[in-house]
């Protein structure tokens, strides 16, 4: 397994993936004669991320395994993207021509979407999209995955949340760098107690969500996937070039996020045991991802709790608040009740 690749070399392959198979031939019909089970239709909304082609190609390209029990991608609706995120208006033609490449039917409005489809990706790569996007789906019944960062606030993934439990609709958000090799091994006890742990990764800030939302989050998720929930406070150091969070758990463990906006980009961790200390820094790619989001397609199951996520956010949030106070330690808990009654004023 190779060493996490940077954010642009992941993008390029993940792209060249889903036009590679486009090369093969015109496939925009391969599942227009109901070749695809009941209940496995997948759809997708947002076409303005590389994390598109890369399912898609897993799930409808020519190296398709039984991990993904038959599901397809059927149709896909692009969103007309967000004019003042170049990440996501510059992508979206390429993105949704690699997709339609691999026999996907582009449609022209969530609506539309869902008379097609079983389960939905809500894979939107702006996160204030993503309230107003999930919506629909939660009100039409479907099971969703809601790719980072679940929303653009800690209060909007609280009604996002509210709805599913409303609509009884399950739904989850993750990263794949929860899956980093060795976190397994560690969750089912390989070194003992795990009393800190220290990741690190890219944390490129994009201006129209809180520091840590937009790439901090997969270092921030994997730190929760090693520490688990239970932080009570947040204290940031922030420079140009580089971020220290560092949360101090309700059991009296550390755990940190060093964000960094030089180098390679590369993520990883070090986890601190009663029993040993483990690095790690191999890809998990993205497939031990899809295959938990087929899992959860199946059963219904969430891998990830609604909570533990909410608490992700409210990690990341008390980083912002922290970063403008100076780097004083800023409570979860507070930041918590404040997004609660924010959340209380959306209407849905």
């Amino acid at each position: 397994m190779q060493n996490y690749l940077n954010r642009r070399d992941f993008v390029r392959k993940a792209t060249m993936g889903g036009v590679g198979f486009g090369l093969l031939g015109n496939a925009t019909s391969l599942f227009a004669n109901g070749s695809v089970a009941a209940g496995k239709r997948v759809g997708i909304i947002g076409l303005d991320t590389s994390h598109v082609t890369a399912v898609t190609n897993s799930l409808n390209g020519p190296n398709v395994t039984a991990n993904w029990g038959g599901y397809k991608v059927v149709a896909a609706y692009p969103t007309k993207g967000s004019a003042d995120m170049k990440e996501s208006i510059g992508r979206l033609a390429g993105f949704t021509d690699a997709v339609k490449a691999l026999g996907v039917e582009i449609v022209d409005s969530i609506e539309d979407l869902l008379t097609k489809v079983d389960v939905v990706l809500l894979e939107s790569v702006d996160g204030r999209r993503h309230l107003a996007e999930a919506l629909p789906v939660l009100k039409a019944g479907k099971r969703m995955f809601i790719d980072k960062p679940i929303a653009s606030s800690l209060a909007d993934a609280m009604v996002i949340f509210d709805a599913a439990k409303k609509y009884n609709v399950p739904i989850f958000s993750a990263s794949s760098l929860r899956y980093i090799p060795g976190a397994k091994e560690i969750a089912e006890g390989k070194i003992g107690t795990v009393h800190g742990a220290d990741t690190y990764g890219n944390c490129y800030i994009e201006p129209h969500h809180p520091d840590l939302f937009y790439y901090g989050i997969h270092g921030v998720e994997m730190l929760y996937a090693l520490m688990g929930t239970g932080c009570k406070s947040v204290a940031r150091t922030h420079i140009n070039n580089s971020d220290l969070a560092v949360g101090t758990w309700k059991d009296d463990r550390i755990g940190t996020f060093r964000g960094t906006r030089f180098g390679t980009g590369k993520m990883g961790a070090t986890v601190f045991g009663e029993k040993g200390i483990e690095v790690l820094d191999k890809s998990p790619g993205y497939d031990p991802l899809w295959v938990k989001i087929i899992a959860f397609f199946d059963t219904g199951i969430v891998p990830v709790t609604p909570e533990e996520t909410l608490e992700t956010l409210a990690f990341m949030e008390a980083a912002d608040e922290s970063k403008i106070k100076g780097g004083i330690p800023v409570n979860l808990e507070t930041v918590m009740e404040r997004a609660k009654k924010k959340s209380r004023s959306i209407r849905y």
